[in-house]
């Protein structure tokens, strides 16, 4: 239970911060009523769970388009509804620790994974040393504490990867992929691919795409001559493919889904943005070549909320304990890296349902620290109709029956739009949320997460 003495002495300096920064909802009624909440929110004391919520890419530009487009602009998405609402900071640094003002996903979630801030492309590793830094996963393994990771993405990309491997690279996916860590191979003494560590470190619960990876012979070490998907099995995992055998799954055993041979397709499609702008288009919300049975995101988070507590409730050492869970909605950032206004709004809006699923589990379950935000900005920005923006842009018919224009010119057309040096939105409910109020950076929702659960 929270400590009370320490949570009234925040309710009062809570009030005063919703005061000063104001409530960015419609009608006064509204206003109120999300002050007040924010005023309860306001408490110490430690967390039985935590689900942390990464929309990668997902700036404040990215939120307000999908908010625009399937809500209104009045309207409201889950993650608007969150009570302590503040402001991150995300750059990354050189191998001299000087800041680089736009990070990518691995340095970004190496910050909040450990704490540490590190060069682009390295997966929870020090910028100039090389050596691996203990991660939160990590310890909450150690502390007894059950753990999952979810994701659009393969496992092996960076944002999942951070949690549960230390890689010089994050091209080192898989077996086949370790021309850049030399270092990191089994041979050398090191802990092998991306892959090989996910597994290696037996998470409870490891969701997503990246099949491929998984398939790749392992080379060196006791594994040697099976596939990392073998090795999974031959460390207890029980590895599901579909929708269905996710359902069938028990709790007991760890849980390996791999439901893409790469990226999880995406929810919507429709035309990418184009130099001069498209034709005003409606999104088509069902996408015809993503495979029947494939899990979208909110039923993957409900089933790892569903393993995760189980294995919690069962018998053992650590019965009761709690667990660690982190869901990342990865599309986001990579149909803004494609221009693609459709499949962007449509992979936030899937991630904003995981969100209701984790805030509606806390609301059963006080005692979770839920944490929403981004690991970076990102390149889409709403502009005004008449605009003739030099780079791409597509004109969409919002459900409020409105024209909505986005722009894309962080590159020249044709080559991958690019990530911002923006700070992005962090909000969370449940104890020590108010610790992500005012303008904070990635490295110190590290110390949110380890206080929260009391890791030694």
């Amino acid at each position: 239970m929270p400590d009370l003495r320490v949570s009234r002495r925040h309710l009062a300096w809570g009030a005063a911060v919703v005061l000063a920064i104001g409530v960015a909802v419609p009608g006064a009624a509204s206003a109120f009523g999300q002050a007040d909440q924010a005023r309860h929110s306001i408490t110490d004391g430690s967390a039985k769970n935590v689900i942390l919520l990464i929309g990668d890419g997902m700036g404040d530009s990215e939120i307000t388009l999908a908010r625009n487009y399937s809500v209104g602009a009045a309207g409201r998405l889950n993650m608007d509804r969150f009570p302590l609402t503040g402001a991150y900071t995300t750059y990354a640094v050189d191998k001299e620790n000087r800041p680089d003002y736009v990070t990518d996903s691995a340095a970004s979630g190496t910050g909040w994974a450990t704490g540490h801030k590190t060069v682009n492309g390295r997966i929870s590793k020090t910028p100039d040393t090389d050596k691996a830094v203990p991660t939160i996963l990590e310890l909450a393994q150690r502390n007894g504490y059950a753990t999952g990771s979810v994701t659009t993405s393969e496992l092996t990309d960076a944002t999942p990867a951070v949690l549960a491997a230390h890689a010089t690279d994050r091209s080192c996916a898989g077996p086949a992929d370790m021309a850049k860590c030399p270092t990191d191979t089994i041979a050398a003494g090191g802990p092998g691919s991306i892959a090989e560590q996910s597994v290696a470190h037996k998470v409870d619960v490891l969701l997503g795409g990246g099949k491929a990876r998984f398939d790749q012979t392992i080379t060196q070490g006791p594994f040697a001559g099976r596939t990392v998907t073998q090795q999974a099995q031959a460390q207890g995992y029980q590895v599901v493919t579909d929708a269905d055998s996710l359902e069938a799954a028990k709790a007991g055993k760890p849980v390996l889904g791999l439901f893409a041979p790469v990226n999880v397709p995406v929810e919507w499609t429709g035309k990418a943005a184009a130099v001069g702008g498209t034709e005003p288009q409606r999104c088509v919300t069902s996408n015809p070549a993503r495979p029947a049975g494939t899990p979208s995101l909110a039923q993957s988070t409900a089933k790892a909320l569903e393993l995760l507590e189980a294995k919690q409730s069962g018998r053992g050492h650590d019965r009761g304990k709690g667990f660690f869970l982190q869901v990342e909605g990865a599309s986001i950032d990579k149909q803004d890296h494609a221009a693609d206004p459709c499949g962007q709004i449509g992979e936030t809006v899937a991630f904003d349902q995981a969100v209701k699923l984790a805030r509606d589990y806390a609301a059963k379950h006080p005692d979770t620290l839920v944490v929403t935000t981004a690991d970076h900005g990102h390149t889409s920005q709403i502009v005004p109709l008449e605009a003739t923006p030099p780079g791409l842009s597509s004109t969409l018919v919002t459900n409020e029956g409105g024209q909505l224009k986005v722009n894309y010119s962080t590159n020249t057309p044709g080559k991958s739009q690019e990530h911002t040096g923006t700070e992005v939105r962090i909000a969370a409910q449940g104890p020590q949320a108010y610790r992500v109020l005012g303008v904070t950076d990635q490295t110190e929702l590290f110390t949110t997460l380890r206080t929260a659960l009391r890791l030694r």
